[in-house]
């Protein structure tokens, strides 16, 4: 089976080339070698990216996201404070904004990789699909970008039911059940099941290229699988696919890989081989490198390490650096080296492993004080204050998955630390502090050093 991030990459971007929505499993199989039993796990494990819809003996799977265009950079307006949402022009997204064509510049941004909109895609590991596979997602999971579909034309007698409007309606007139997938009367259905020509030119008015407009049907369908699981239960866990094995029931592994974009077992350093202790060798699924850290770049071919690796690291390791001091400029926010991917390969971190275990990665987490520095939680600040739960708490929850939030109190006062947005905020006052994890630093010397001594390198 390939990585659990490769094939989340890899179904994300077929379901984008498919109109948001296919048959999956078959692909997979194919592709990554993954079982119906890894498939299910991966998938239903994975509710920020995917909806798997059971269809019969097999499941639809439609593609999902939280990303969102900001409305109020859409209106032209400056969008305060640190905005969760892309900063892109909406006509941009829907393929047809005039000004990019001309010789006048949009107003709004055209760049999917800007410093903003890279690090929010970076953190929602979409930053590797193509501009139309993204714009899709968009589409179908942002309400306000689209149309709805028209309720009254699906009441009453055809060709345009109760829609008053009829010709100059807004609405898009399409069959609801065809889009809810229960229409009985199929191709003989007296509602439409595509757009028309009528239709075409009302949202060509509304700015959307035709290359859109010939899929919409089957988006509204997903924007319906979608809207529907809002107020549906959750599906069981332990629901396997017919025929198969039941998936574990704690899916915390694919769920973290949507989250954020974290390492699986191909992109973790091997703790052994450190060691000198790695007994699979050259079979060993685990990355084999001398330190317990490992910064690579991407050419857009192959991933090769960069130089002066131990100086970038120490920088990383300060929360106040935004980029490396070294000659190659590593920007940490983005994660790039000019107009290259950068990424960073670790051990696992040191909550996962029992404390006698050396050469863990621990993460330290910090908050940003009154004076502008970085204040490590559980340590005291300016005012001989401290937290009352430290970096090992908060990683601790942060990886189980189990948590969105985590209650700090600090003298008389309560802040609640988002891991969503990374923020510490005062829920009565309103307030809120940036939140930053890094790992704490370890020089080549102090790793030799360990290494040598065999008692305190156990593990």
């Amino acid at each position: 089976m390939s990585s659990i991030s490769s094939v989340i990459h890899q179904a994300t971007s077929c379901l984008c080339d498919s109109r948001g929505s296919m048959h999956l499993q078959q692909h997979l199989r194919e592709r990554c070698r993954l079982s119906d039993g890894d498939f299910i796990y991966i998938i239903q494990g994975c509710p920020q990216r995917f909806l798997l819809v059971p269809e019969g003996n097999s499941y639809t799977v439609v593609g999902r996201t939280s990303l969102r265009l900001c409305r109020i950079y859409s209106r032209g307006d400056r969008c305060e404070g640190s905005c969760q949402q892309l900063h892109l022009c909406k006509f941009y997204v829907f393929g047809n904004c005039r000004f990019g064509k001309g010789r006048k510049l949009c107003k709004l941004s055209h760049d999917v990789h800007s410093a903003h909109n890279f690090a929010l895609l970076r953190e929602c590991t979409l930053h590797e699909l193509k501009d139309n596979e993204l714009f899709l997602l968009l589409l179908q999971n942002s309400p306000q970008l689209l149309p709805e579909v028209c309720f009254h034309y699906n009441k009453g007698s055809a060709p345009h039911g109760c829609c008053s409007f009829q010709d100059s309606c807004t609405k898009v007139h399409l069959c609801q059940h065809f889009v809810q997938g229960d229409c009985m009367f199929g191709h003989k259905c007296k509602r439409q099941h595509t757009i028309d020509r009528h239709g075409q030119r009302i949202l060509e008015e509304r700015g959307l290229s035709r290359d859109i407009i010939k899929d919409l049907s089957i988006i509204y369908k997903n924007i319906h699988y979608l809207r529907a699981t809002t107020t549906a239960p959750a599906a069981s866990p332990g629901a396997a696919s017919p025929g198969t094995a039941s998936p574990a029931a704690d899916n915390t592994d694919a769920a973290w890989f949507c989250k954020a974009a974290q390492t699986d077992e191909t992109e973790e350093i091997c703790l052994h081989f450190i060691r000198n202790r790695c007994r699979f060798q050259q079979n060993c699924r685990r990355v084999h490198f001398h330190l317990p850290y490992k910064w690579e770049v991407y050419d857009g071919t192959t991933w090769s390490d960069l130089e002066n690796m131990e100086e970038i690291e120490k920088d990383y390791c300060d929360p106040a650096s935004t980029r490396s001091s070294d000659y190659q400029q590593v920007d940490f926010v983005k994660m790039t080296l000019e107009s290259m991917l950068v990424r960073r390969l670790s051990t696992v971190s040191s909550v996962m492993k029992p404390p006698h275990y050396s050469l863990t990665t621990q993460w330290l987490w910090y908050y940003k004080g009154d004076q502008g520095d970085w204040v490590e939680y559980g340590q005291l600040d300016e005012k001989q204050l401290s937290t009352s739960v430290t970096s090992q708490t908060l990683e601790e929850a942060f990886l189980s998955g189990k948590k969105a939030e985590v209650e700090v109190i600090k003298g008389r006062r309560v802040y609640v630390v988002s891991f969503k947005d990374m923020y510490q905020r005062n829920p009565k006052h309103k307030t809120r502090r940036r939140v930053c994890r890094r790992p704490r630093f370890v020089s080549k010397a102090e790793v030799d050093k360990l290494v040598a001594n065999p008692r305190k390198c156990s593990g």
